[in-house]
């Protein structure tokens, strides 16, 4: 299995893991590491990985949130 293939297996295992209702990290990781049998260290560097891109997403989406009360603020005004 080559790294990138194995990144993906692992970031799809903690996902569900997630979706299913874990919330201790040491559990999602000691269930990945039983379920896929890859090294704990593999399994927290791509958990970090995921981390970093799902904090990217929220911040490209917090961005937009500012400007759109601000437009909705300054349409609302020109309303009245």
């Amino acid at each position: 299995m080559n790294r990138t293939t194995q990144s993906t297996n692992i970031k799809q295992a903690i996902n569900s893991l997630l979706d299913k209702g874990l919330t201790d990290k040491q559990d999602i990781y000691t269930k990945v590491v039983e379920e896929l049998g890859v090294p704990r260290p593999t399994v927290r560097r791509v958990a970090r990985d995921l981390r970093n891109e799902l904090l990217q997403k929220i911040k490209i989406l917090q961005s937009e949130v500012p400007e759109l009360e601000a437009n909705s603020k300054s349409t609302a005004e020109s309303s009245d």
